[in-house]
């Protein structure tokens, strides 16, 4: 059973996916919308109902749609069945695989599927958004502001300086150019299959730093330095240069100044329940700690060797 209404979705995709076979079952861990898993005469179905409001949090639904079907496209994404913009509400094949821990991403099997993943998307056609890595301490805050949140101030600062200075480091550096990017590697969207890996929940798709999916990856899944070169050569190929490291390094930064601020005003404006305060405290104590490493100096003029 589900507080939605689905009867309107359902007479949508009936048409294209036959009649229901089943009753939905809510599938956890989503904190940004609800997500049903929902069997259909033709196969089960992944129904996710999406949250109004989410330009706020860097969403754009059509760029969403447009890369998990170049990513489907490219092997590493399950099939968009349906997008229904009008009942806010896309459809995915339902992938069957190992639910991915951060344990099992950090083996180099995993890291190695994981970069040719990457290495796919990332040459992928372009997307008509970009996400904004380094204006994000700007624009989330001041969304939090107006509706009545906010980070504090030293947290801020920090988050600011860290976008400033890492941003300049990189501007313009061949290796930094945009491309379509998934923006959001958690350990929870990443399915394991016979085949590889594949990638779940595009909505945060857009054009960015490669370095930030990689950076991304690598803090969220907890790899350490180890796995971090792993990840490096898997995707490039090649053992990882400094230029490389370094600006792995950078972005694991980055991805916590974007956790710590998108925490910061989905706790403003999401209804979800869920602490979002607390969700971005965490993050804003590791980002304390990675801005903290005696190497950061080291990693902003190694990010442009």
């Amino acid at each position: 059973m589900t507080e939605f209404d689905l009867e309107p979705i359902f007479a949508e995709l009936e048409p294209r996916l036959g009649a229901p076979a089943g009753e939905p079952v809510a599938l956890s861990g989503g904190i940004t919308n609800r997500n049903l898993l929902v069997p259909f005469e033709s196969g089960e179905y992944v129904l996710r109902i999406c949250t109004p409001g989410v330009e706020i949090i860097s969403i754009d639904r059509e760029t969403e749609v447009q890369a998990n079907r170049n990513a489907h496209a490219a092997g590493v994404a399950p099939e968009v069945a349906a997008w229904l913009p009008e009942l806010g509400c896309l459809v995915t094949a339902f992938v069957p695989g190992e639910p991915m821990t951060a344990g099992a991403m950090a083996s180099p099997e995993r890291i190695g599927e994981l970069g040719a993943a990457l290495r796919a998307v990332h040459a992928g056609p372009a997307l008509p958004t970009a996400f904004p890595t380094f204006s994000l301490a700007w624009e989330y805050e001041e969304s939090a502001r107006r509706l009545g949140g906010g980070a504090g101030p030293a947290d801020l600062e920090l988050a600011r300086e860290l976008s400033t200075r890492i941003g300049e480091a990189v501007a313009g550096r061949a290796g930094h150019e945009q491309v379509p990017c998934h923006n959001d590697m958690l350990t929870a969207n990443f399915i394991g299959t016979g085949e590889g890996l594949v990638l779940v929940d595009w909505e945060y798709a857009g054009m960015n730093d490669r370095f930030f999916d990689l950076g991304n990856a690598a803090v969220n899944n907890e790899f350490g330095d180890a796995e971090g070169a792993l990840l490096l050569e898997a995707y490039f190929g090649a053992e990882p240069d400094e230029s490389q490291v370094a600006s792995l390094a950078l972005m694991r930064l980055m991805s916590d100044v974007r956790e710590a601020m998108w925490g910061v005003v989905q706790g403003a404006a999401s209804r979800i329940d869920f602490d979002y305060g607390d969700y971005a405290r965490r993050h804003f104590d590791r980002l304390r700690q990675g801005a903290g490493d005696p190497r950061l100096e080291g990693w902003l003029r190694g990010s442009a060797a």
